[in-house]
């Protein structure tokens, strides 16, 4: 049965990048001003009554004291009550799942879903990401995100005869994407002959493969269902969502060419919205590299296991494809500002499912977009939500 209790009434970020000129706080208010901004009948932000605050300024950063709570206080909403959720790359896919759940519960009426994230401050050798990708000192010892992910393309390869041109092709797609998505990091378009010469990284991922460090920031705006008239006419609603955990290191994984967490995840917020992977019109998933891209497709149920990295030669991921997937450019183009990457995907599925997104809007035929993120040490966690111009 369908779960509608809950409408999205607007939604916004600020382009992403290499904001060096804007703080934290800075970005939070310009991508709350664009929610606000986006509410048809218009919005007064005195009338938000909780905040959740999707960032990893915490772990990043070491600020766990300040790093979510001053968010209120620079949206002038001090007061209000405010719960940071930080729970790696979905932080913000799982702020914005309990941000619904606490409307749906009827604790809160009007609730801002925020994400922001300041990545470029810092430089990797700061320590930056190994301390978010920290485990056993000698069990995890010089893994980074991409020796995370390659062992996949490698396995993927292996099992199904993946290759490097079909890696490449998820790349190519996705910053076509982004050269039409004005908020996206990078935007301008790459050929598969680019990403097959760029530097290696770790085999068999090279520097295209792989998603940017960007500073950004995006919110939406959640109303009870019932309420959704009195802030527009073009409402959009949660159907459903769904979290799921897995091993955290490699030596306990079950497979290498798929993601448990993701599928368990996916599962469940199909089976809470009633609908199937063939429901789905428009899908934002986790590109951090061009694996898992083709990882998503497979376990989100799109394609056949195996059959992902021919999908995305043949184009079936394309804005006129069978299944358009990372519209507004993916990580990869539109970059991965941490907490705030899963809330400015939503703000796309919106914007799609409304017919806002401009030069890359897709044929919405049956009113469904999904949005995904998985992460974590060894993908640990995934969070998968759906969205619904369906009343």
């Amino acid at each position: 049965m369908s779960w509608n209790r809950v409408a999205v009434v607007g939604a916004g970020l600020i382009k992403f990048g290499e904001l060096f000129e804007q703080s934290f706080e800075t970005m939070a208010a310009g991508a709350f001003r664009a929610a606000c901004d986006a509410v048809d009948h218009g919005f007064d932000p005195q009338s938000i009554d909780a905040a959740f605050v999707a960032t990893q300024r915490g772990t990043l950063w070491g600020q766990e004291g300040i790093s979510g709570n001053t968010v209120p206080t620079a949206l002038g909403l001090a007061g209000i009550p405010c719960t940071r959720v930080e729970n790696a790359c979905p932080s913000g896919s799982d702020a914005f799942r309990v941000g619904a759940m606490a409307v749906a519960s009827g604790v809160h009426d009007i609730v801002l879903v925020i994400g922001v994230e300041k990545m470029r401050d810092k430089s990797t050798e700061e320590g930056l990401l190994s301390r978010a990708a920290a485990g056993h000192p000698i069990l995890t010892r010089g893994e980074t995100a991409p020796v995370l992910f390659a062992p996949f393309a490698t396995r993927h390869m292996y099992e199904f005869g993946t290759t490097r041109e079909m890696l490449a092709s998820v790349a190519v797609k996705n910053h076509h994407n982004g050269a039409l998505d004005p908020y996206a990091h990078f935007q301008s378009e790459i050929t598969v002959e680019q990403a097959l010469a760029a530097p290696a990284v770790c085999s068999p991922l090279h520097l295209l493969d792989c998603c940017p460090q960007t500073d950004g920031a995006a919110a939406t705006i959640l109303v009870p269902a019932e309420r959704a008239h009195e802030f527009t006419d073009n409402p959009v609603y949660v159907a459903g969502f769904g979290v799921a955990t897995d091993h955290p290191y490699l030596h306990e994984k079950t497979s290498f060419v798929g993601l448990d967490a993701t599928v368990l995840a996916s599962q469940r917020a199909y089976t809470m919205a009633g609908v199937g992977p063939s429901d789905i019109d428009i899908a934002e998933v986790h590109d951090c590299f061009t694996i898992t891209e083709i990882l998503d497709i497979e376990d989100l149920g799109f394609v056949d296991k195996g059959k992902g990295g021919v999908a995305s030669l043949e184009g079936e991921t394309s804005l006129t494809g069978r299944i358009p997937v990372n519209p507004s450019g993916g990580l990869l183009a539109k970059g991965h500002p941490i907490g705030a990457t899963g809330v400015a995907q939503m703000t796309e599925c919106w914007w799609q499912l409304r017919g806002q997104a401009e030069g890359r809007q897709v044929e919405i035929r049956n009113g469904y977009a999904l949005q995904h993120n998985v992460g974590g040490r060894g993908s640990g966690v995934s969070v998968v939500n759906i969205l619904t111009n369906r009343a």
